[in-house]
C-alpha cells in the first residue's frame, strides 16, 4: 500500500522498566509558547499542518524514536494536553524562557539520554532524530545538537565552532557583528545524559538581553566538560513556525514531501503541485489523481481509482477502479465501491455507493445506501434532514432513479425498481415496481401563445 506519510512503529519501553542492553531515551517537547506572532487565540502548537495539529506530527515522529515523551504546556492549555494524550504533560506557569521550560520536565527525565524538542519544529524526520541519538553515543560526546544552514540566517542563534566542535550558541540579540556573520544556525534541538542535563539546567542564569533562561546556554556548560557535536539537517526540515507565513512555508514543505512519497509509491499525479494531501491519506499503487484535488483527513483510495480534477474528498473510501469527479465532493462516512462513478457537481455524505453504481450529474446523496449497478439520474436529492433528525434512504440494486427526483427519507426503494423523472417519493417502493410521484400534466391549446402576446403588448405600453 502506498501512503504519503511516514510509517511509524512505537517503541515498547515504559519509564522505570529495565531492558537489557538498551539505554532508555526521553523526548521533552516544549509547547508552552503562546505564538503571539500568529495573532490567534489558538495555541501555536495546535495550528493545523497537513490536516492535523502541528504538534501531533512531532509527537508521532518522536514516538517512533524515543521510549518516553513528555510535553511542556502553558496554563489553560487543556486542548493541547488532550491533543498529545496519552503522553504526560507538565505546566510551565511562568514563561521564563526555554531553559526554564525544559527544567519543568526534569522529574520525567528518568535515566539515559534526554532530547529537548520544540513543538514549532513539526517536520523533523525520524532519521534526523536517530542521527542525533547516534551522535550523542559517540565517545566523549557530552551533548549533541541539531544545526542548519538556512538561505537567510536572519535572527537564528548562531552555532560557534572550534576545530569542528561546538563551543557555544549565541542568540542573535546577544551576538556580535562577527558572530552574526556565521551561517551555521541553531535549530534548538539538543540531546544529553539526563543527569548532566538536570545539572546544567539548574545552573542557568538569565543575564541576557531578554532576561530569560536560555536552553542554549547549556551548550557552553557542556563544552567545558567534554565534546559538543552537531548534526546538520536541511533547513526546510528544521525551520521553526512562528507566524502564519512560516506556517504556509511549512505546509508547502510537507505537501512536497507527501507528493514525492506518493509518486515514489506508484501514484500518478498529473499536476503534483496542485494536489493537497492530509498526512493520513492512504493511496494504493496505480491510482491516478488529476489536477486541483484536495484531500481532507481520513481518505483511502484503492488501486486503479481515478480522482478527476477539482474534487474534494474527506473521511471517505474509494474502491478499486472507481471514478470520482470532476468537481465532486465526498464527505465523511462515504464509501464508493469498486467501479462506481461519482460525476460532476455530485456530493455524497455518509453514503454507501455500491459496486458499479453511478451518480454522474448534479446530485446530493446524504445518509444513503445505494445498491450495485444502480443509476442515479441528474438532479436527484435525498432529503435526509427534517430540521432536527437525519434519516436514511435505502436504494436497492439495479434501480433506475430518473432525473430530478426527490427522495424524502426515511424511504426504501427495492431492487430493480424504476422511479420516473421528476418524482417526489415519500413512500417505500416495492422491488421491480415503477414509481411516479409527480402531478398530472394538463394542456391548454393556444393559451401559451395568447399569454405571450398579452405580455408583449403590456411591455410596449410601458
Amino acid at each position: 500500500m502506498a501512503t504519503p506519510r511516514n510509517d511509524m512503529t512505537s517503541r515498547s519501553f515504559s519509564g522505570g522498566q529495565s531492558v537489557p542492553g538498551h539505554k532508555p531515551t526521553t523526548a521533552v517537547i516544549l509547547a508552552a509558547g503562546l505564538g503571539t506572532r500568529m495573532r490567534s487565540s489558538l495555541p501555536k502548537a495546535l495550528h493545523p499542518l497537513g490536516g492535523r495539529p502541528m504538534i501531533c506530527h512531532l509527537v508521532e515522529t518522536a514516538a517512533s524514536v524515543f521510549d518516553r515523551i513528555v510535553v511542556v504546556v502553558g496554563p489553560d492549555m487543556d486542548a493541547l494536553a488532550q491533543a498529545v494524550a496519552p503522553w504526560p504533560t507538565v505546566i510551565q506557569n511562568e514563561r521564563l524562557g526555554t531553559g526554564h521550560a525544559a527544567l519543568m520536565a526534569e522529574a520525567h527525565f528518568g535515566e539515559g539520554d534526554v532530547a529537548i524538542l520544540y513543538a514549532d519544529n513539526p517536520l523533523i524526520r525520524a532519521e534526523t532524530m536517530r542521527a542525533l541519538l547516534r551522535r550523542r553515543d559517540e565517545e566523549g560526546t557530552k551533548l549533541a545538537l541539531l544545526a542548519m544552514t538556512p538561505g537567510d540566517p536572519g535572527r537564528y542563534g548562531r552555532v560557534i565552532l572550534r576545530d569542528g566542535l561546538v563551543q557555544e550558541i549565541v542568540e542573535w540579540k546577544d551576538a556580535s557583528e562577527t558572530q552574526r556573520e556565521v551561517t551555521l544556525c541553531n535549530a534548538g534541538v539538543l540531546c544529553a545524559d539526563a543527569q548532566a542535563l538536570r545539572r546544567w539546567l539548574q545552573g542557568l542564569g538569565n543575564g541576557n538581553a531578554q532576561g530569560e533562561y536560555y536552553l542554549t546556554d547549556v551548550v557552553a556548560l557542556a563544552a567545558r566538560e567534554g565534546a559538543v557535536r552537531h548534526v546538520e539537517a536541511p533547513a526546510s526540515e528544521l525551520a521553526g513556525i512562528n507566524s502564519r507565513a512560516e506556517l504556509a512555508c511549512a505546509e508547502a514543505t510537507l505537501q512536497a514531501r507527501l507528493r514525492r512519497e506518493a509518486m515514489e509509491n506508484g501514484v500518478t499525479l498529473v499536476a503534483p503541485e496542485t494536489v493537497f494531501f492530509s498526512t493520513d491519506t492512504v493511496i494504493e499503487p496505480d491510482v491516478l489523481i488529476e489536477p486541483n484535488v484536495v484531500f481532507g483527513p481520513g481518505v483511502v483510495l484503492r488501486r486503479f481509482a481515478r480522482i478527476r480534477a477539482f474534487s474534494h474528498l474527506e473521511g471517505c473510501e474509494v474502491g478499486p477502479e472507481a471514478i470520482i469527479g470532476p468537481y465532486a465532493r465526498l464527505r465523511p462516512g462515504t464509501r464508493c465501491e469498486a467501479k462506481s462513478h461519482v460525476g460532476n457537481f455530485v456530493e455524497l455524505k455518509a453514503t454507501h455507493l455500491g459496486e458499479g453504481a453511478k451518480a454522474n450529474h448534479l446530485t446530493y446523496l446524504g445518509d444513503s445506501t445505494i445498491g450495485a449497478r444502480t443509476n442515479i439520474g441528474a438532479g436527484t436529492v435525498t432529503c435526509n434532514y427534517d430540521g432536527v433528525f437525519k434519516h436514511r434512504t435505502s436504494i436497492g440494486s439495479d434501480v433506475f432513479i430518473g432525473s430530478d427526483s426527490i427522495l424524502v427519507a426515511p424511504v426504501t426503494i427495492g431492487d430493480e425498481a424504476l422511479v420516473g423523472a421528476g418524482s417526489v417519493i415519500t413512500d417505500n417502493v416495492a422491488p421491480g415496481s415503477l414509481a411516479l410521484g409527480r402531478a398530472r400534466q394538463t394542456e391548454k391549446t393556444g393559451r401559451g401563445r395568447a399569454i405571450r402576446q398579452s405580455l408583449l403588448a403590456r411591455k410596449e405600453q410601458g
